[in-house]
Protein backbone atom coordinates (compact mmCIF):
# COMPACT_ATOMS: atom_id res chain seq x y z
CA UNK A 1 0.00 0.00 0.00
CA UNK A 2 1.01 3.75 -0.51
CA UNK A 3 1.29 4.86 2.74
CA UNK A 4 2.94 7.85 4.79
CA UNK A 5 4.11 8.61 8.36
CA UNK A 6 3.96 12.63 8.19
CA UNK A 7 5.92 14.76 10.66
CA UNK A 8 7.08 17.76 12.13
CA UNK A 9 4.44 20.08 12.35
CA UNK A 10 3.50 22.69 14.82
CA UNK A 11 2.87 25.78 16.54
CA UNK A 12 4.91 28.92 15.16
CA UNK A 13 4.71 32.63 14.78
CA UNK A 14 4.18 34.29 11.77
CA UNK A 15 7.32 34.34 9.69
CA UNK A 16 8.37 31.50 11.45
CA UNK A 17 9.66 28.08 9.58
CA UNK A 18 8.96 24.66 9.72
CA UNK A 19 10.23 21.72 7.93
CA UNK A 20 7.90 18.74 7.16
CA UNK A 21 8.88 14.90 6.84
CA UNK A 22 6.93 12.38 4.64
CA UNK A 23 8.30 9.02 5.23
CA UNK A 24 7.11 6.34 3.39
CA UNK A 25 5.13 3.14 4.90
CA UNK A 26 5.92 -0.36 3.38
CA UNK A 27 6.88 0.69 0.15
CA UNK A 28 9.96 2.74 -1.40
CA UNK A 29 9.43 6.39 -3.07
CA UNK A 30 12.07 5.82 -5.73
CA UNK A 31 9.45 5.35 -8.63
CA UNK A 32 6.67 8.24 -7.19
CA UNK A 33 6.37 11.78 -8.08
CA UNK A 34 5.04 12.93 -4.24
CA UNK A 35 2.89 15.51 -3.52
CA UNK A 36 1.92 17.59 -0.46
CA UNK A 37 -1.17 18.63 0.73
CA UNK A 38 -2.80 20.60 3.28
CA UNK A 39 -6.49 21.20 4.77
CA UNK A 40 -8.02 23.83 6.37
CA UNK A 41 -11.10 23.40 9.04
CA UNK A 42 -14.07 23.65 6.87
CA UNK A 43 -12.12 23.65 3.51
CA UNK A 44 -10.94 21.14 1.04
CA UNK A 45 -7.97 19.61 0.66
CA UNK A 46 -5.17 21.55 -1.66
CA UNK A 47 -2.43 20.68 -3.62
CA UNK A 48 0.33 22.52 -2.06
CA UNK A 49 3.96 21.28 -3.71
CA UNK A 50 5.17 18.36 -5.53
CA UNK A 51 8.22 16.90 -6.62
CA UNK A 52 9.02 14.44 -9.72
CA UNK A 53 10.69 10.89 -8.75
CA UNK A 54 13.69 11.73 -9.51
CA UNK A 55 13.88 15.44 -7.58
CA UNK A 56 14.65 17.29 -10.76
CA UNK A 57 11.15 18.74 -11.51
CA UNK A 58 9.39 20.53 -8.92
CA UNK A 59 5.92 22.74 -8.53
CA UNK A 60 3.91 24.80 -6.23
CA UNK A 61 0.88 26.41 -5.19
CA UNK A 62 1.17 30.25 -6.69
CA UNK A 63 -0.13 30.97 -2.66
CA UNK A 64 3.61 28.86 -1.16
CA UNK A 65 6.04 29.80 -4.18
CA UNK A 66 8.87 31.34 -3.07
CA UNK A 67 8.31 30.44 0.52
CA UNK A 68 8.18 26.64 0.48
CA UNK A 69 10.78 24.14 -0.88
CA UNK A 70 9.83 20.92 -1.72
CA UNK A 71 12.83 18.06 -1.60
CA UNK A 72 13.76 14.48 -1.31
CA UNK A 73 16.35 11.94 -0.15
CA UNK A 74 15.35 8.51 -1.62
CA UNK A 75 18.09 6.92 0.17
CA UNK A 76 16.27 7.71 3.32
CA UNK A 77 12.83 7.11 1.99
CA UNK A 78 11.56 10.39 3.03
CA UNK A 79 10.06 14.04 1.23
CA UNK A 80 10.37 16.93 2.99
CA UNK A 81 8.70 20.35 2.86
CA UNK A 82 10.78 22.96 4.37
CA UNK A 83 8.35 26.30 4.88
CA UNK A 84 9.66 29.36 5.42
CA UNK A 85 8.23 33.10 6.17
CA UNK A 86 4.64 31.32 7.35
CA UNK A 87 1.40 33.05 7.08
CA UNK A 88 -1.54 32.06 9.50
CA UNK A 89 -3.36 31.24 6.19
CA UNK A 90 -0.97 27.63 6.23
CA UNK A 91 -2.49 26.50 8.90
CA UNK A 92 -3.84 23.12 8.47
CA UNK A 93 -3.20 19.48 8.50
CA UNK A 94 -0.75 18.30 5.49
CA UNK A 95 -0.43 15.46 4.03
CA UNK A 96 1.57 13.61 1.59
CA UNK A 97 0.76 11.15 -1.45
CA UNK A 98 1.83 9.69 -4.47
CA UNK A 99 0.47 11.04 -7.50
CA UNK A 100 -1.45 9.44 -9.96
CA UNK A 101 0.49 8.90 -13.26
CA UNK A 102 3.56 9.91 -11.95
CA UNK A 103 2.73 13.58 -13.01
CA UNK A 104 4.24 16.41 -10.40
CA UNK A 105 1.40 19.27 -12.56
CA UNK A 106 -1.07 20.91 -10.94
CA UNK A 107 -3.95 20.41 -10.06
CA UNK A 108 -1.97 17.64 -8.10
CA UNK A 109 -4.22 14.37 -8.48
CA UNK A 110 -3.23 11.53 -5.60
CA UNK A 111 -2.78 8.06 -6.56
CA UNK A 112 -6.29 6.03 -6.45
CA UNK A 113 -3.99 2.91 -4.66
CA UNK A 114 -3.00 5.72 -2.34
CA UNK A 115 -4.74 6.40 1.74
CA UNK A 116 -4.35 9.42 3.63
CA UNK A 117 -2.61 9.27 6.84
CA UNK A 118 -2.79 11.28 9.54
CA UNK A 119 -1.27 14.35 8.60
CA UNK A 120 0.88 16.81 10.39
CA UNK A 121 -1.00 19.88 12.08
CA UNK A 122 0.19 22.95 11.37
CA UNK A 123 -0.50 26.16 13.28
CA UNK A 124 0.73 29.79 12.46
CA UNK A 125 -0.95 31.88 14.97
CA UNK A 126 0.99 35.15 16.96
Amino acid sequence: QLQFVESGGGLVQPGGSLRLSCAASGFTLDYYAIGWFRQAPEKEREGVSCISSSGGNTNYADSVKGRFTISRNNDKNTVYLQMNSLKPEDTGVYYCAVLTFGLCVFPMRPAASGSWGQGTQVTVSS
